[in-house]
């Protein structure tokens, strides 16, 4: 049964939202001011038909919009998509009591997505390969993925015939695909145990379609080329299925913020430091000790240093800093400081870096709450908030990055 809604404003995931008498409706692919009919379920409903459309309504540009769960905010137009993320971040930061201007959003154009995880599933009708719709176990089939740079897009077909070839599960599994300077480097996980017959034929594959890799939770099955990305210039071979920032012109702008603010520093810490996005560039000014709770980023960042001409020193260390926070009286040995943990955030590290006398943070995040909760902390411990940049990454998402600059008064002697 379809109900008449009102939608008043949009979401924190983007959705609509209609205040009904009942409470808020959650109606995903609706937009402020429109009058939409819907299917409710207790709290969310499901879009049938726009009666009146938003003036910030445009032409989606993908045709599984609405359908697949990848993608929340095609249909808003570019100005006031741009002002929802901007705004995500000015909230989180405000329910923290954070006074501070917040910049502008930097944007990512379409097709710039250089690592993407598909989902795949084995039907009667064949395989199916995309991304789930929202709120759903159930897969859309894609014939394209215009968030993806044209190396992946254009791969679509092949990486449904290689899920063929590896699939030895009923179950739903997943294919992380990587743009890299060597081709494409393809990590599986979760379709299965891997026979030595279906290995071979895998490898046979792989080879035939010349892909750089292929790993299997894990674990190297062939590896024609090494996947090779450049980082400053510094070439960086991936680990199998090890983290690389989604848009490339995403991590030129972060990189951009970070050493600009730490540039004085001579000696920095960098922790959450990967393969070493920040490190490497920041090892042209000054000397860096990057901290890592996995040891293959760890590897492939030391790698990379030792082949690497005109750099400063870059030490690291492998460390759960979830776990074990490098304490303030260690980071008072540095003047410079960045950290990039993951969506949960660094609320016991960033406990430490307060009490310490660290100069110059930098935060980034891919999550505004604990973000913010995590600059609270920074404040209270005497920091000054300087500049808070939002960046976007995952296109037609609710999501967005954020790189926060900080300083601290020099103590008086």
């Amino acid at each position: 049964m379809s109900t008449r809604l009102t939608v008043q404003r949009l979401g924190a995931q983007g959705d609509g939202i209609a205040d009904t008498p009942r409470g808020p409706v959650f109606v995903p692919f609706a937009l402020p001011g429109e009058t939409v009919t819907a299917a409710i379920n207790k709290d969310r409903a499901d879009l049938i038909a726009v009666i009146e459309a938003s003036p910030q309504r445009v032409e989606p540009t993908c045709r599984h919009f609405g359908t697949c769960g990848g993608c929340e905010l095609q249909h808003l137009e570019e100005g006031a998509y741009r002002t929802f993320k901007r705004e995500t971040v000015v909230t989180a930061l405000r329910q923290r009591s954070l006074d501070v201007d917040v910049e502008g959003l930097i944007a990512c154009p379409p097709a710039s997505r250089r690592r993407v995880t598909w989902t795949a599933l084995r039907t009667e009708a064949g395989m199916q390969l995309g991304y789930r719709k929202a709120l759903s176990h159930e897969i859309v089939d894609i014939e394209e993925d215009p968030i993806a740079v044209p190396a992946i897009e254009g791969a679509i077909d092949l990486v449904r015939e290689l899920a063929g070839v590896v699939c030895a599960t009923h179950d739903a599994f997943r294919l992380a695909i990587s743009a890299t300077a060597s081709g494409l480097d393809i990590a599986v996980s979760g379709a299965g145990e891997m026979s030595a017959a279906r290995r071979q034929k895998a490898t046979q594959f792989a080879i035939a379609k010349r892909l750089a890799r292929l790993s299997f939770e894990g674990e190297i099955v062939v590896e024609p080329q090494k996947p090779q990305i450049l980082i400053d210039d510094i070439a960086v071979n991936l680990p199998p299925g090890g983290f690389l920032q989604a848009v490339e012109v995403a991590e030129l702008a972060m990189a951009d913020l970070v050493t600009a603010h730490l540039r004085k520093a001579k000696k920095v810490a960098d922790l959450f430091a990967g393969i070493g996005t920040f490190a490497l560039r920041l090892a042209r000014h000054s000397s860096v000790h990057a901290v890592e709770g996995e040891a293959a980023a760890l590897a492939a960042l030391d790698r990379a240093f030792r082949h690497a001409a005109g750099l400063k020193t870059i030490t690291s260390e492998r460390r759960d800093l979830a776990r074990r926070p490098l304490t303030w009286k260690e980071l008072n040995g540095f003047d410079g400081l960045v950290f990039d943990p993951p969506r949960a955030g660094a609320e016991d590290q960033a406990r430490q870096i307060a009490r310490s006398d660290i100069r110059y943070v930098a935060a980034v995040s891919c999550n505004p709450a604990t973000l913010a909760r995590d600059l609270s902390i920074l404040v209270e411990g005497g920091y000054r908030l300087i500049s808070v940049t939002p960046i976007d990454q995952f296109l037609w998402s609710h999501h967005v990055e954020a790189v926060a600059l900080l300083e601290k008064p020099k103590k008086r002697r």
